[in-house]
């Protein structure tokens, strides 16, 4: 039996929220009692408008949770294949879209003093893949900026933290290569992908009242293929 957060009164936002480990992630937020609104592409919402993002949070009552599941992997392509445009493209979403996103956030949470953003970086921001340069500088990225926002907020009640999966089995993988998913998960000792609602149980902890000590913090989610 999973356990379950009593996320009870609280109002959470999910980027990326309508597939993958951010459906997932609103599920779950929905089980513990969570008012979860979603911020997807599929519903004409886009990270890298930070117009949008401000609109959307302005909106919200209040804002007690966020988490930053929105992504794209990129083309799997050689480093002197990548083009500007794709170079400027993947980490528009996947950097610009976090920073965004958490920058909206802010005041809503600090005006009640609580707030829990869990952002979703990669074991790529850890070690590199191969054939995703844009991907892995953009997931690094995600960890620095965690970490700083981390320093920012703290004493504010506001814990920011991230998560850094390997493989999961989501539609993020159409995006990629064969190639490059067989390397990743030859890497993962537990010999497998993961899956969404695997990363969403750690998502959830992070977002919880019960994780009360940790911020500016990476997660590892990766079957073991973590090193540090």
């Amino acid at each position: 039996m999973a356990n379950r957060y009593d996320f009870e009164g609280r109002v959470a936002l999910v980027t990326g929220g309508a597939s993958g480990i951010g459906a997932a992630t609103v599920d779950r937020l929905r089980a513990g009692g969570a008012d979860v609104h979603v911020f997807d592409l599929a519903n004409g919402d886009d990270v890298r408008d930070s117009a949008q993002l401000n609109a959307a949070v302005e909106r919200l009552p209040r804002l007690d949770v966020l988490v930053c599941a929105a992504g794209v992997g990129g083309d799997s392509l050689h480093t002197e294949e990548v083009s500007d445009e794709e170079w400027a493209r993947v980490h528009a979403i996947n950097l610009n879209g976090v920073f965004y996103a958490n920058r909206a956030a802010i005041p809503k949470m600090k005006a009640n003093g609580y707030g829990r953003l869990v952002n979703v970086a990669s074991i790529a921001g850890k070690e590199g893949n191969p054939m995703a340069a844009a991907y892995s500088s953009s997931k690094a990225a995600v960890i620095g900026l965690t970490k700083a926002i981390g320093k920012d907020l703290a004493g504010t009640g506001i814990l920011v933290n991230c998560i850094a999966p390997a493989v999961i089995n989501t539609p993020i993988l159409e995006q990629i290569s064969q190639e490059h998913i067989d390397y990743m998960t030859s890497r993962i000792p537990l010999g497998r992908v993961g899956e969404p609602a695997e990363v969403a149980a750690l998502i959830c902890w992070l977002a919880s009242e019960e994780m009360s000590f940790s911020t500016g913090a990476t997660y590892d989610i990766s079957g073991g293929r973590a090193t540090y």
